[in-house]
């Protein structure tokens, strides 16, 4: 397991702050000689520390794929699958699948399938809680479509949630791109949604716990 270079200064940051919290718990323990005080704080910033840090985790993790699969693009749980209307490139019918990931999930996002990057747009928004209807198209988001060598287009999309603040991603449009390498990160609790043609087979459902780059969401057919 490594740590992701989005984490570098906030786990400093974070270090430094609960560092200073601990100097002055340890302070008021010499002041007061309240030991089970210094005991509960130091237990809080080692926790606090503990969950910032592993946050930021990028466990290593093989896989493989056959040419058609669309590998799952977060760590999560399935909170949506239905055909909707997708209203910012396809403008038409496709099958939605939604991904909350939540705080203690890694939070690293992969492609889903291999192919050329057709759109990257990145959209200003609200900060709604992840799971709600709105969050996908009122909140801060990232949309991307990768064409793969079929001819079909997949289109996910990074959502920020109520906690995220900074969506990050590394892909630009024309390039070309692997099922299962990163694309981006998303700083605290969020979602991704994916936008798959409607004659695509599902092997997921609703309420499973997914794993980036290891569940298979479905294959383009």
């Amino acid at each position: 397991m490594k740590l992701h270079r989005e984490g570098y200064l906030i786990i400093l940051i974070g270090f430094i702050i609960l560092g200073l919290i601990e100097l002055g718990a340890y302070w008021l323990y010499l002041k007061t000689d309240w030991l089970w005080l210094f005991i509960l704080l130091s237990l809080g910033v080692l926790t606090m520390f503990y969950l910032v840090v592993q946050f930021f985790r990028i466990p290593k993790r093989d896989y493989s794929f056959e040419v058609n699969d669309i590998l799952c693009p977060a760590d999560g749980k399935v909170v949506v699958i239905e055909e909707v209307e997708e209203t910012e490139y396809f403008k038409d019918r496709r099958i939605q699948i939604s991904i909350f990931m939540s705080p203690l999930n890694v939070h690293a996002n992969y492609n889903p399938i291999s192919g050329v990057v057709k759109y990257v747009k990145y959209h200003k928004g609200l900060f709604l809680v992840a799971w709600h209807p709105k969050s996908s198209t009122d909140n801060e988001r990232t949309t991307m479509v990768i064409e793969h060598e079929n001819g079909s287009e997949v289109l996910f999309r990074q959502i920020a949630g109520a906690v995220a603040r900074r969506i990050c991603y590394y892909i630009q449009k024309d390039q070309q791109v692997k099922a299962g390498e990163e694309f981006g990160f998303i700083k605290f609790g969020s979602r991704i949604d994916l936008f798959l043609p409607l004659n695509s087979k599902i092997n997921v459902k609703i309420g499973d716990i997914v794993k980036a780059k290891q569940t298979k969401i479905g294959e383009i057919l």
